[in-house]
This record gives C-alpha cells, sequence and structure tokens, in this order.
C-alpha cells in the first residue's frame, strides 16, 4: 500500500530535537528521509539520556524510517554533496543559527538556484528575521519567552517547566505543517516553484496561549500560573481520592457540569441558577473544588472512573509511563509497538500518530548506525568523480 508520501524526498541536515522529530514524521508517512549527520559525531540525541550498548533509547524513536550519511558541512567538499543531493530532493528542513547555510552557500537562496521546485523548511530559535534572528536559540529559552512557562505552575512558586522538550516538538509539528502546504501550494504553480518554510521556536509557543494577548491588550489582564486549574473555567481540576491517588475532572461545559453534579448527588448544585453557566461557575470555582473533593475522598479512583465514566463526565487519571504500557486503549490503537534492536533485544516504542485509514503510516525499521547509507547514497554519485570524503 502506498503511503501519503511516498516519491517525497527530504534531506534532513537539522540536529537535536525540532528538525528531526519533524523528519520522523515525514518518513512515516512514506517520505526518503536523508539524515545528514557529522561523521565524528552524529546527531546529539545518539548520546541523551538513557543509554543501551553505546546509543541512546531515544534516538531508536527519533530516528526511525531515516537514512543517515555523513557529511562535514564545514568543508567544502560537504557542501558540494548537499548540492548534488538536492538536486532531486523536494524538502530540505534544517535548524541551524540563521545565516549558518548562507555562510556555507548551501542556503535556500543557493539550492534554488540548483532546484527551482525545492522547499526549505527552517527551524530557529527567533526566526529568519527580527532583531533577535542571530541569538542563539533553544526549546526551553522559547518556552519561557513565548510565555508558557510564566503560566506553568502554582502561583506561590516558580515557574516550572514540562518535562519534555515540548517546545522543540511544537515548532516540529509545524514545521511538517507547513512543508506539507508549500508542497500542496508547489503542486498547484503551473511552474512548480518551491520556498521557504520559517518556523521560529517562540512563536510556535506563543501561538498556543488562546486568549492570552487580547485579553491582555483589551482587558489589561495578565494571565497567572494557577496550578492545576483552569483560570476562568470551572470545574477542572486534580482530585485526591480515597485510595490516594489523583484524578483529573473536566466537568466545565454546561450540560456535562449538570451531569456531574447530578451522578455525586448534588442536584442542589445542577438546580443552581448561579452555575448553570461558566461564568457564574468560575466566579465560583474554589467552592466547587472543595465539594468535588470532599466527594472524590469518599471513592477510589478506579469508583471515581466508573462512576463518572457512566455518566458522561470526562474524566481520567494521572498516568506514568507504567500505567500507559498497561492501557488497554493505547494497546488497542497500536500505539505500544515492539521493534527489534541491533543486538536483537525487543523494545517498546511510541507508534504513529495520525491514523490514516487507507494510507497509514509505519514504523518500517529503527533508527541508522551513523553513516549507515553513505554506500546508497553518497557513493553512487561521487564515486564517478573520485571525491571520497566521507
Amino acid at each position: 500500500m502506498r503511503k501519503p508520501l511516498d516519491g517525497i524526498k527530504v534531506l534532513e541536515l537539522g540536529n537535536f530535537v525540532a528538525a528531526p522529530f519533524a523528519g520522523k514524521i515525514f518518513g512515516e508517512f512514506g517520505a526518503e528521509v536523508i539524515k545528514v549527520e557529522d561523521p565524528k559525531s552524529g546527531d546529539s540525541i545518539r548520546n541523551w539520556r538513557v543509554m543501551h550498548k553505546g546509543t541512546s533509547l531515544w534516538w531508536y524513536v527519533h530516528a526511525r524510517n531515516k537514512k543517515s550519511v555523513t557529511l562535514n558541512l564545514r568543508e567544502a567538499e560537504g557542501q558540494e554533496m548537499v548540492r548534488e543531493l538536492a538536486k532531486d530532493a523536494d524538502v530540505v528542513i534544517e535548524n541551524f543559527r540563521p545565516g549558518t547555510l548562507e555562510k556555507w552557500g548551501i542556503g535556500y537562496e543557493d539550492l534554488k538556484k540548483i532546484n527551482p521546485s525545492i522547499i526549505m523548511t527552517r527551524i530557529s530559535g527567533y526566526g529568519q528575521t527580527g532583531p533577535y534572528r542571530d541569538k542563539v536559540g533553544f526549546g526551553s529559552v522559547a518556552e519561557s519567552m513565548g510565555g508558557l512557562r510564566y503560566l506553568t505552575g502554582f502561583p506561590d512558586r516558580p515557574p516550572v517547566r514540562v518535562g519534555l522538550a515540548i517546545g522543540d516538538s511544537i515548532a516540529g509539528l509545524y514545521a511538517v505543517n507547513g512543508t506539507l502546504m508549500a508542497l500542496r501550494a508547489r503542486d498547484m504553480d503551473p511552474l512548480k516553484r518551491g520556498q521557504y518554510v520559517d518556523v521560529a521556536l517562540t512563536e510556535a509557543v506563543f501561538s498556543l496561549l488562546e486568549g492570552v494577548l487580547p485579553e491582555y491588550d483589551l482587558k489589561g489582564i495578565v494571565r497567572e500560573r494557577t496550578g492545576a486549574t483552569l483560570e476562568g473555567i470551572a470545574p477542572s481540576n486534580t482530585y485526591l481520592c480515597a485510595d490516594g491517588k489523583y484524578i483529573v475532572i473536566a466537568a466545565n461545559s454546561d450540560g456535562i457540569f449538570n451531569r456531574f453534579m447530578n451522578a455525586i448527588g448534588r442536584t442542589d448544585l445542577a438546580e443552581d441558577p448561579n452555575l448553570t453557566n461558566n461564568q457564574g461557575r468560575a466566579k465560583q470555582a474554589e467552592q466547587l473544588d472543595l465539594v468535588i473533593e470532599e466527594w472524590t475522598k469518599l471513592h477510589t479512583q478506579k469508583e471515581v472512573q466508573r462512576i463518572l465514566d457512566e455518566a458522561g463526565v470526562p474524566v481520567g487519571p494521572i498516568y506514568s509511563i507504567e500505567d500507559i504500557v498497561n492501557d488497554e486503549q493505547f494497546k488497542a490503537r497500536d500505539m505500544l509497538q515492539s521493534v527489534t534492536l541491533p543486538d536483537g533485544e525487543e523494545v517498546l516504542v511510541p507508534g504513529v500518530v495520525p491514523k490514516l485509514s487507507e494510507t497509514p503510516g509505519s514504523i518500517e525499521w529503527i533508527g541508522p548506525e551513523l553513516g549507515q547509507h553513505n554506500e546508497e547514497i553518497i557513493a553512487k554519485i561521487f564515486v564517478s568523480k573520485n571525491n571520497p570524503v566521507f
């Protein structure tokens, strides 16, 4: 069965998280993703976090379905190879500091001369323009400057981070989205002209801030950290159960709130005219949370889940990775897929998102060894030139 991106060739020049995250998605849905790595060290993720036989387990998630070639982009020979590879590429994705590829002669304008149809997707801290364009940008800084960390945590404590590279991953998703739109635009163009896609980490994070900007601009409101609650939306919080476990309940729509109150025996609150809409409930959010937790403390987490599931109220436990692995829904949706490592050991990795009914993505192979595809991709192009530089 053909995949939706069959026939698309992607050169991944990125390192660390954002560009490789995007490249992973392209590869899952059929694109030929050629990952260009430094000949000595490769992508830094090969050596991050938990290691197995000298390779990061994270690598086997990030690099699946990709081919690896080793080129020194700081040398003329490596730059020439990129130009050769770009001749029949559809997409180049990169996350170097703006101006770096131009310095090496492989920026968008350089590659456009070789291949007018090429699309270059560029991920950077602050974007390709503006007074901050030349600053070093990392996901953690983008999460801070994009406004996410200011809102994360409890009001009486310093801001905290999500325990993952969320800013990089968000930017990677925007990179995929922008690239697909650029491919669509190219396909509709009679001249098949490409373009470049400019994704800033800070802007990707900032785009998630809902109504925070107009609230400030029109009303002068600076939204603050609220812990586990949602400011101005009630009830939606984390509640303690009788067995010491926590559960999240989101009953903040009018109909759901009515069902919720009836399910926990508080018909008086279900019928209270002051609580029939969110504006009224938001004014009494703390009192409602006390009422709800008073009820959850009488029941175990599973009991709360069962009662509210039957009542049609959004509810769910806070899962650790152990809980996810044992969950029937994740299993049923093929989100826990087993792959074989180079030493023959089996390991679980996350499945493919999203699910396409007719042309689904898949994991064809785990991440490549450093330079594994030099012979296949590089040598066949340059052996006639007697110019081995890998």
